[in-house]
């Protein structure tokens, strides 16, 4: 068992002792003055050909997707291994570019699938045959117990550097990130100084990302393409869960336990769309007697007791809920609102035990700093929220129970403010029909 999460019957144990917010309350925490924005260069020693930006992602269980960039051309090939210098295996992909704007032309964004890759297990791996620097990364398990991290509205600051350095800290297995990365908008060499800060976490462990509306980054008559840096840098696999498009997708986790969708608050979601139809169908496929959890991830959140982007989420969740409430997603994720709040199961704006959790966590530490302003009183369905920097973690122990803690960016240090255990809706009795 991982030694990073409680075996099961301490876990079970915990229960009685674990920490969480009682009833409504809103933290009366003095928060830190905004930090600078960071700008992170290419290192003195790089040259044309020298990797740079690496990052992975999940394709399927057993493999995952390194992407990396070049100014110069360089072959598309990542050379890996179990052993650190030593590549048995080499996979070779594709290359693209593109422009933006006629002022902007990405470096050589290169993309290579490796696998089938053993489970929980570090590789050590090179692009473009590179010797200068060498990688490694962990695989996931593939069974339970498992670790996210979940942070969104990440951007490059002060704040994001030190969010970051908490995190690189968390022995966490994926890193889900609900959109609004870069904070680009519009000035593209952002984009390659945001792939250079996170490239150290990046490179380490699979990042799974949905947009945000910093990503759509379009420009009347020059650039009506939405999404085109996004796309081009952040290939999520779409193609697996047989989506039609990179703006939504799923994925599994854990040997098949957790199912995780990753839903797009920026693309058609009405009963038309095909976002709603691949939905319905990607749900559809599951077998519940093998996933244990089904987790979902938006931009815009449905629920939200702060004043910044009161209403954003609403028309996606008067098309979606339905969907999800049926199939009993556990917890709904969401970015966009720059603080941290966390609701009870709710369902049509009431609390109701068979529907998800929704946890806003658009905290990572962006530039335009933080929401704390919130509508008072504060509702019954809203449990905790709090205008601060900081990140989430999500251990699901085993089938039956997950801990979510919050992590507030305190004086640079990591502190736990917020935690509940979770209880799967399926193994809640209640929920086993449609309420």
């Amino acid at each position: 068992m991982a030694s990073h999460i409680l075996p099961n019957l301490l876990l079970l144990l915990a229960l009685s002792v674990s920490r969480s917010a009682a009833g409504s309350a809103t933290s009366p925490y003095l928060r830190p003055p905004p930090r600078e924005t960071l700008s992170t260069p290419l290192p003195d020693d790089a040259d044309g050909t020298t990797p740079q930006q690496v990052h992975i992602s999940m394709v399927g269980m057993n493999r995952v997707r390194v992407t990396w960039i070049t100014e110069d051309d360089a072959p598309a090939t990542v050379d890996y291994g179990l052993q650190e210098g030593k590549y048995g295996e080499s996979s070779t992909g594709s290359t693209l570019t593109y422009s933006f704007s006629a002022l902007y032309t990405s470096g050589k964004i290169h993309e290579v699938v490796i696998g089938p890759l053993d489970p929980d297990s570090v590789y050590y791996y090179r692009c473009s045959g590179n010797p200068a620097r060498e990688f490694s990364f962990k695989t996931p398990p593939a069974s339970l117990p498992i670790k996210f991290v979940v942070i969104g509205d990440l951007g490059q600051t002060g704040w994001t550097n030190s969010t970051l350095n908490h995190i690189s800290r968390s022995n966490y297995d994926i890193l889900l990130l609900p959109g609004d990365l870069s904070y680009a908008d519009l000035n593209q060499p952002s984009w390659d100084s945001y792939a250079r800060l996170v490239e150290p976490l990046a490179s380490s462990r699979p990042w799974m990302v949905t947009e945000g509306n910093h990503e759509i980054e379009t420009i009347p008559l020059i650039e009506s393409t939405p999404f085109k840096p996004y796309n081009a840098r952040y290939h999520m696999p779409y193609e697996e869960s047989t989506s039609p498009s990179n703006l939504f997708y799923s994925f599994d986790a854990g040997g098949g336990a957790v199912h995780v969708l990753m839903l797009g608050s920026y693309t058609d979601f009405d009963a038309s769309s095909d976002q709603l139809k691949w939905l319905q169908a990607d749900l559809a496929k599951l077998d519940r007697s093998k996933t244990k959890w089904l987790f979902a991830l938006i931009h815009a959140p449905w629920y939200n007791s702060n004043k910044a982007h009161q209403g954003d989420g609403e028309d996606m969740r008067e098309a979606m809920e339905e969907t999800l409430y049926a199939a009993r997603v556990d917890a709904v994720f969401a970015g966009h609102v720059h603080a941290y709040e966390r609701f009870a199961p709710v369902y049509n704006s009431k609390k109701n035990q068979c529907g998800p959790l929704h946890i806003t966590i658009g905290d990572g530490g962006n530039r335009e700093g933080l929401a704390n302003k919130y509508i008072d009183p504060q509702p019954s369905i809203s449990l905790f929220r709090e205008a601060s920097f900081g990140h989430g973690q999500l251990q699901v122990a085993n089938g039956t129970h997950a801990l979510w803690s919050w992590h507030r960016n305190d004086d640079d240090e990591a502190v736990v403010v917020d935690s509940v255990w979770i209880s799967s809706l399926l193994s809640n009795p209640a929920c086993h029909k449609k309420n």
